[in-house]
Formats: C-alpha cells, structure tokens, sequence
C-alpha cells in the first residue's frame, strides 16, 4: 500500500491512537496505584501495622482473683485458691508423644483424649482448667514445648455446708451461679489481665521478644451482716430437731429488728459448698440429666425466702397490730370462746374443742384463740384489713440482697367474703414467705418502722479499705410507738404465761408466737411447726423465726419449735452483750 493512499494513512491516524490510548491508560493506572500505595502507607500505616502485630500476637488470659467474702467479725467465708490452667499450642509443640504422655498421666486423662486436642490445628487448645497448683507445677517443671501452665483461682469455703444456701457458689468460669456470689457478683468480679506474646509466620513464639503483660485488677471484697458463730448455733439446732422429728426441712431466720440485718439463715439440710454439683440426697436407680438437675435445683433452693406457706397463728401478730392501731380492740375488751365461730354456712373450730370461755382480748393472744381472732379481723373489716397486708410488706418481696426471692399470695380484695375474712385472720388461706413474715413482725417490735432485711453491710478494697457502705430503703412510723409498745407486752406474755412458755429463759425477757399450719393440700396429716421469738421483750435486739416442716409425732410449734428458739437464745443473747436483768428465784 502506498504512502499517499488514503486508506494507508487513516490506519497510521488509528494506530497512533491507540498508541497513545494505551500509554494514556497505563500512566492513568500506575498513577491511581501509586496515589492508593501512597494512601495506604502514609494514610493508613497504623492501621495495617497493627493488623500485621494480629498476625504474630498471641493472647492468653491472667485470670483476676475474685473478691472475698467475710462475715460480721471479719472472719473470712468465700475465699480463693490457686490453680492452673493447662493448654496447648500447637505449632510450638516438638515432641507430641511426650506431652500426651505427660499431660495424660499428671492429669489422670485418657491418652486417646489428651493427643486428640494436641494434634488439633488450633493457636491454643485447652487441655484441662481448675487444676491443683501441685499438678500445675509439676508439669511445668517438665519445660515441654507448647505446653503452657496459667494460674488461675478457684472458689474455696473454709465452712463447707455452713450457710450454703445464702452464700452461694461460683462455676467453672469462677462467675457466681446462686446466692450472694451472684447477687454481688458486680462488685466481687474482677478484671482480667492478659499475656501478648509474638509468633513468626509459622505460628511459633519469638524467644528474642518479650511478653507483654496487662495486669488483672482482684475483685472488691463483700462484707456482711453474718455471723458465722450465730450461724453455727443455729445450724446445730436446726439439724438436732430435724433428726429427733424426722422432719422434711427446717429452716431459721435470725435478724436485728431494727436495721435488717440478718445474722444468720439456716436450711437444713444444706449441701457442700466446695461440691455443689454433688446431691444430698439418695436416689433409687439410675436418674435422667433432666432428673439430677431438678433435685440439683431443689437442694440448691433457700425455703426462707424462695418458698411460700400458710403462716398459721404467728399472723395473729399482725391482726392483733391491725385491730388496735385501728382502733376496733383494747387490751380489756372481753370475748367468748366455746371451742369454735359460726361464720356463714362454716363452723370454724379453735383448737381447744371444749374452748376457752370468756377471755380478754390479751388472754384470747395468750391462748391462741381462733374465735377471739375471728371477731378482731370482723371489727378490722376485710378493706382496712387487706391495706395492712400491704403496709406491712406481705403482698411484695422483702427486698432482701437474695436472688429468687418469692411474694405472698394473697386473695384479691373483691374475693374476701366472711369466710376468708375469718381464715385469714388466725393466718390460713393466704401465704408468705418465711422472711416475709419475719420482716413484718420486726416492723411490729422496733417501733413501727418497716426495714429491708439484708446480709450485704459494706464493700472494700483488696486491701481492706472501705469503699462503700450499703445502705436500705427504710420507711418508719408505719405503725404507731403506741400500738407497738402494746403487742410487745402482749407478746411477752405469751412466752412467760401462754402458750410460747417454753421459749421462756430465766433472767430474759423474751416475746414470741408459736403457730402450727396444715399443709397444702390439706388432708395429708402432715404440719408445719414455727416459733417467732424476739428478745430482749421491751427493747429487741434480735428477732428469729424457726419452721420444721412435716415432723413426725408430736407436730405443735409451742412443743417442738419453740424450744429450739430458746436454746438458740440462750448461747447467742450472750454472745451478743444481751445478759439476765433477774433470775428466778430474785
């Protein structure tokens, strides 16, 4: 093709075009390559930078102690022990017939389990938490490759069963799973620390680098209101009538009336706080998971706050405190019993069949009467009535620092016809909480003021200073000084004439009410006996509530609870600086 034709020269025009395109395109590419190297290395150097330390970083984690618990004298209930964490890394392992054979033997594994989490292609595989230290040292002495032996710490009660139910205790991740660990489980909950070390590409830890480490922060320690030499003497009762009755359960509240707190908690029977997952009960025959977790439940559970019952005659206590703040009673008004109360279509029966002729409203206390109490809920009204299960907290939880806690059961105030006005005024057709109970009554002796029962008093440091002091929500002049000074008269007279005699000691002033309740359904012949004591009478320190459900043989709370709130009263009331003011004979 020649020079001069035009068709040769309209190809030259193309392909210089397409020269220049190419070039054009090419310089526009290494420019935009160029302007992202350069973003990515100046603009965004830190970040990769800290990507490629990712890479090469390994993590492992420094456990932090949890923090302590101590009771009211200082003496320590919730502590930690030392113990390690063993893995494995593999990459760094060089011999891993002699770790499996290692790690199998000090930790009594199967070999077949141990070698198939060391061949695992992982950074880190745990190969046994909770280990004893002697175990951990022992394998850390070896000086295997890939091995690694963290500390680590595990809960340890120095009281075994001892208040099982209210301290709680924590898994395997050292987190609290009932009780006191994990209602305070913020403030005994430390902060982890960790371990940074550097790999190369293989996965494998740089000796000429060193380990960089963030320290954990130890949880705040917990302090309580417990006593642990209260709870002992409490436990000890609780346990002895148990067995001499062969009875289900019992259970024990002791608290100071005037502030909530609780001194000690019993349920019998307790279980092992250093081996929860182990019943203490028998069962017959192999038990499904599902099984063994229900009875696990039901061990772990604490009656005193968790589980609901009829109150019986201790919530006479509250009616009687209902009539005379209202003004419907006086201490002479005179009643008569004939051994029961006509109230509809029911015949309501006192407990003395032959009853208890005419009696004063203060003897009809003394003696217990379900006719003279009838008549006193009858001049409360069902309206008023229903107001003081309110006032005085049975219709809500008590607030105590207690997971799990229950409410009462009660009827609705447009259900409360003559009938269940009456049941309820000696303490039948509704239910409480024991605690419930216990933190009504207080409400009664201290002066009218309604308290929040509690076992946390004040939260410090590792290093023993306070933090802070846990405070309760209080509410006073619930009940008149009036009507409190009243019952509380009308209750010593109970122990010292009535029927709570055998809760008397010589030398003490003591105050109380003994109830027994049927219980549901009824028609089982099975009972609950109580006593509700509190001592000094005319000042009270200290107020305990007992319940022994389903004893065997003789089942009446005045014969068999009250009792044990004497013998309970007669080691603690010392113990507490609460000594005779008189003694019998003087």
């Amino acid at each position: 093709m020649k020079r001069k034709d035009p068709l040769w020269k309209r190809n030259q025009i193309f392909h210089r075009r397409g020269i220049v395109a190419f070039f054009l395109a090419v310089t526009v590419l290494l420019l935009v390559m160029g302007g992202r190297l350069v973003y990515l290395m100046i603009f965004r150097s830190e970040y990769y930078m800290e990507k490629a330390e990712e890479l090469h970083e390994r993590e492992r984690t420094i456990k932090a102690a949890r923090g302590e618990i101590y009771d009211a004298n200082g003496t320590l209930i919730a502590a930690n022990r030392t113990v390690c964490t063993v893995s494995v890394i593999h990459n760094q392992i060089t011999d891993p017939d002699q770790v499996v054979e290692v790690l199998s033997r000090e930790l009594s594994l199967e070999p077949d389990a141990v070698r198939e989490k060391v061949e695992k292609y992982t950074a880190r595989e745990v190969i046994r938490t909770n280990v004893d230290k002697e175990a951990g040292d022992a394998i850390r002495a070896y000086h295997l490759d890939g091995v690694k032996v963290d500390e680590d710490y595990k809960r340890y009660y120095p009281f075994g069963e001892l208040a099982s139910k209210v301290l709680g205790f924590t898994g395997s991740d050292n987190q609290g799973i009932i009780g006191l660990e994990v209602q305070y489980e913020s403030v005994l909950k430390g902060t982890d620390g960790k371990i940074l070390t550097m790999t190369n590409a293989a996965g494998i830890e740089l000796d000429a680098m060193a380990e960089d480490r963030i320290e954990p922060i130890p949880g705040n320690n917990l302090i309580l209101s417990l006593d642990m030499n209260i709870q002992q003497y409490a436990t000890q009762a609780a346990q002895t009538v148990m067995e001499e009755k062969n009875a289900k359960a019992v259970s024990i509240t002791i608290m100071n009336p005037n502030n909530g707190e609780i001194l000690a908690m019993v349920s019998v029977p307790e279980f092992d706080l250093n081996d929860p997952f182990t019943l203490n009960v028998e069962t017959e025959g192999e038990i499904s998971e599902e099984e063994r977790q229900n009875l696990l439940n039901q061990m772990w559970r604490n009656p005193c706050i968790s589980d609901t019952y009829e109150p019986g005659s201790i919530f006479k206590i509250v009616t009687a405190t209902a009539a005379l703040e209202e003004g419907t009673v006086s201490l002479d008004d005179t009643f008569y019993c004939p051994g029961y109360k006509l109230v509809g279509d029911r015949r309501i029966r006192c407990h003395k069949t032959s009853g208890h002729g005419s009696e004063t409203f203060v003897q009809g206390v003394m003696n217990s009467c379900n006719p003279v109490f009838i008549e006193v809920g009858q001049s409360v009204g069902a309206e008023r009535f229903y107001q003081y299960f309110q006032t005085m907290g049975l219709m809500e939880k008590t607030g105590v620092d207690l997971p799990g806690e229950a409410s009462g059961i009660m009827h609705k105030l447009e259900d409360i016809g003559e009938v269940e006005l009456a049941t309820m005024s000696f303490g039948q057709s509704f239910q409480v909480t024991p605690l419930e109970l216990l933190t009504a009554a207080s409400m009664v002796v201290n002066g009218g003021t309604k308290v929040t029962p509690h076992f946390g008093v004040a939260v410090e440091s590792a290093d023993g200073s306070t933090i802070r002091r846990l405070e309760y929500e209080t509410e006073e002049n619930v009940i008149s000084e009036d009507t409190c000074e009243k019952m509380k008269m009308i209750l010593e007279k109970v122990v010292a004439e009535g029927g709570g005699n055998n809760a008397y000691i010589d030398g003490y002033r003591i105050g109380g009410k003994t109830a027994t309740s049927e219980t549901l359904p009824r028609g089982t012949g099975k009972y609950i006996a109580a006593f509700l004591g509190f001592a000094p009478a005319d000042d009270p320190q200290v107020i305990a509530l007992i319940t022994i459900s389903e004893p065997e043989g003789v089942y009446y709370g005045g014969t068999i609870a009250a009792p044990v709130i004497r013998d309970i009263f007669e080691n603690i009331l010392p113990y507490l600086g609460i000594y005779p003011e008189y003694s019998q004979e003087g």
